[in-house]
């Protein structure tokens, strides 16, 4: 299952990012959404799971979407949040994916057993840190994340 994670798009879905996107079974939206319209061009491609994050708090179309989302990958348990310090401290040890944004920064790392993933931002570019979503190759026995750079890290 080839899935793909964004965040922090405060209203602009980039053309490579909907380039990168392309063939995806699912995508997930870890926050700051920034409009309706960003769900609904991600919806023409996939389907979405998506929470909101702190700037879409107060957007009429953010009303209806939580602000923590546990749902299954192909048998991988996963959390969705946008704040990485709102990830409960204590973890159902089920959890094997915690899948976070706001920081803008990419990270992609494995504490024993659970992968921890923030794509970074795919909207405007905050100071100097890159503008990236992830892809996330999921299979029974193995997730397989990777990092997708959307503009020239110089640009």
């Amino acid at each position: 299952m080839k899935t793909a994670i964004i965040s922090d798009t405060h209203g602009l879905l980039r053309p490579e990012a909907l380039a990168a996107l392309q063939g995806c079974d699912l995508i997930i939206h870890a926050g700051d959404i920034g409009s309706p319209d960003i769900l609904a061009q991600l919806a023409d491609i996939a389907p979405v799971h998506a929470v909101r994050g702190n700037n879409d708090l107060s957007l009429p179309f953010a009303a209806d979407l939580p602000d923590k989302l546990n749902f299954e990958l192909s048998g991988w348990k996963a959390l969705l949040v946008h704040d990485i310090a709102d990830v409960p401290a204590h973890l159902d040890s089920d959890i094997r994916l915690v899948i976070t944004g706001h920081s803008h920064k990419p990270d992609i790392q494995w504490r024993g057993e659970r992968l921890y993933l923030n794509p970074g931002s795919a909207g405007r570019r905050r100071f100097k840190l890159p503008v990236t979503l992830a892809l996330l190759d999921v299979c029974a026995d193995s997730l397989a994340p990777r990092l997708v750079h959307l503009l020239d890290p110089g640009a």
